[in-house]
């Protein structure tokens, strides 16, 4: 995929037609995180851990048929050794509890309770307000590392590209109603630091240009042709990674699942959000910065 050469479009032109593409997808995402937030699993809300050892070893289909018999559908579980999981479901009764265990050992195996734990609701708001500190920082790091390799309307510029996907990953799980927890956290953080990567490769190649731009050539134009001379190693990151993560989704369990699917989207977003909205919006803020000032008479 050679598009250095051979440039389809010009992406700087249609700038306000991709404007317009983010703003519809976002505005469902957005009223959606403020009609219905977001379904917040036990790491948030609180409920009831399980650590589990069986004497012979079972299969994670296994222990989630026994524990839909009590209604825990929405139970995590997680196989931490071929005999052992721990299960993180709402919060259950002591009698809820022993009835889970009893029903395990008689249809799998001999089973050991190694913990038993409630996590209380008040774990669950810190962790809240972990999370929501960790992408304030993230947030406010991103800008200055990028105001200090670049300028600051690219850090602006690329700030806006981040919330962008978060917005929309977020948007989404509460659309569905997906259940979020500490792994979503996670997730979100690791597609803020996929979508900064994608678009500071892009920023550096609008900056070597810049430096070699020939005589009467455009900043409109070097920004499109920056945006096509990194397409093929956008396109081939992303591919690769999405590749594995569909992988994931299929093969890898119903406990990652939904972590997957946050991720899933956000690195597809990340994509989109560097070539579409960052490098736009930064040629933007440079025309209105060089547009002269009229002074009032």
């Amino acid at each position: 995929m050679n598009f250095r050469e051979r440039m389809p479009f010009h992406f700087i032109k249609l700038r306000k037609f991709w404007y317009a593409l983010s703003i519809v997808i976002l505005i469902p995402c957005i009223v959606s995180l403020f009609a219905l937030g977001l379904n917040q699993g036990i790491d948030f809300t609180g409920g009831t851990l399980l650590d589990l050892k069986f004497k012979q070893p079972a299969a994670t289909e296994q222990v989630r048929a026994v524990l839909n018999e009590f209604g825990l559908e929405g139970a995590s579980i997680q196989q931490s050794a071929e005999d052992s999981f721990i299960i993180r479901t709402r919060e259950l009764t002591e009698d809820e509890s022993g009835g889970v265990i009893s029903q395990l050992n008689s249809e799998l195996s001999e089973v050991t309770v190694l913990r038993d734990e409630r996590v209380g609701p008040v774990m669950g708001r810190e962790l809240i307000m972990k999370a929501f500190q960790a992408l304030a920082l993230a947030t406010v790091l991103i800008l200055v590392y990028v105001a200090w390799r670049f300028e600051f309307k690219q850090g602006v510029a690329a700030i806006i590209a981040v919330m962008h996907d978060v917005l929309l990953v977020a948007g989404v799980f509460s659309l569905l109603q997906f259940e979020v927890d500490s792994t979503f956290v996670a997730a979100v953080l690791t597609v803020v630091g996929f979508s900064l990567m994608d678009t500071i490769v892009i920023f550096d190649r609008t900056r070597e240009n810049i430096r070699l731009k020939k005589r009467g050539e455009l900043l409109g134009d070097i920004v499109n042709r920056s945006l096509w001379q990194t397409m093929s190693r956008s396109i081939n990151t992303t591919l690769a990674i999405v590749i594995l993560l569909v992988a994931l989704i299929v093969f890898g369990g119903v406990t990652v699942r939904h972590m997957v699917l946050a991720l899933l989207i956000g690195i597809v977003s990340g994509a989109y959000s560097s070539i579409f909205i960052a490098a736009p919006l930064w040629y933007d803020f440079k025309s209105l910065e060089a547009k002269p000032r009229t002074s009032k008479a």
